[in-house]
């Protein structure tokens, strides 16, 4: 049965644990590239830096493509209702909180492909 880590340090611990890491990375790498905002994250990259580069490009879009942005979520799949629970307010903790829910939706997306 999925349970979905409740952070992003969990997330990475989990797919680490499960070998599949470098899976999280190259699903991202496609993702992003498939919304036209590729971020080339290579395949051995420390998981710190990992959720740092996501973290940073996601701040970039909100900031200054806002319409990409938007498409990026929608590829991705990311829960409507689950962003627009989130405070805007703060823009470094909404690309924080975002960064959150995009890794834990490509982990899903890599974790049922290894399970089934």
């Amino acid at each position: 049965m999925y349970k979905a880590p409740a952070n992003i340090d969990l997330l990475i611990s989990q797919a680490e644990e499960e070998h599949l890491y470098f899976k999280l990375v190259e699903q991202t790498n496609k993702d992003f590239a498939l919304a036209n905002e590729a971020i080339d994250i290579p395949l051995d990259v420390f998981p710190l830096h990992f959720k740092e580069r996501v973290q940073e490009k996601i701040y970039k879009l909100i900031q200054n493509k806002f319409a990409e942005y938007l498409n990026l979520l929608y590829i991705i799949d990311v829960s409507e209702e689950q962003i627009k629970k989130l405070d805007g307010s703060d823009v470094v903790e909404l690309s924080e909180q975002v960064t959150f829910l995009i890794l834990k939706r490509e982990w899903q997306k890599v974790w049922f492909r290894n399970k089934f």
